[in-house]
């Protein structure tokens, strides 16, 4: 061993990057540790191919709740991550409704137009003493 990696104790120093980086794993690689993991059957031999393969036991167990839930093929494929994008249907849909809306709030403005100019027309007749015809009742 170079003496200049060396620390004060005489053990080699590690270089740390600055970051740290997400490993990715394959659904290839995905599949050959899950593989690997159930053929483990002697005690010791599951820890050891974690500390080999440098995962955690938590990432068995999620990939093989993701295999059980989704199928072989596809349940080791990475999630896509983030917001679902919105389809055109669901927009074109949205668009429909907010138009609808508009227009039934219209309508209803012209409603309640129509509602006071009929009563303004009940009071004109009953001043000038116009009779008026009852619902259902012919003039």
């Amino acid at each position: 061993m170079d003496l200049a990696l060396q620390g004060a104790s005489g053990t080699a120093e590690t270089e740390v990057s600055d970051k740290a980086k997400r490993r990715r794993f394959s659904p290839a690689e995905k599949l050959r540790i899950l593989e690997a993991a159930d053929r483990c059957d002697k005690s010791g031999e599951l820890g050891a191919l974690l500390r080999r393969e440098g995962i955690y036991s938590s990432h068995l167990a999620a990939w093989r709740k993701a295999r059980r839930e989704r199928g072989e093929s596809a349940g080791l494929e990475p999630q896509k991550r983030g917001p679902k994008g919105v389809r055109k249907d669901e927009r074109e849909r949205d668009v429909k409704v907010a138009k609808l809306e508009r227009e039934n709030a219209r309508l209803a403005r012209e409603l309640e137009r129509a509602k006071a100019i009929i009563e303004i027309q009940k009071k004109v007749a009953e001043l000038l003493g116009i009779p008026l015809a009852k619902p259902g009742e012919e003039s």
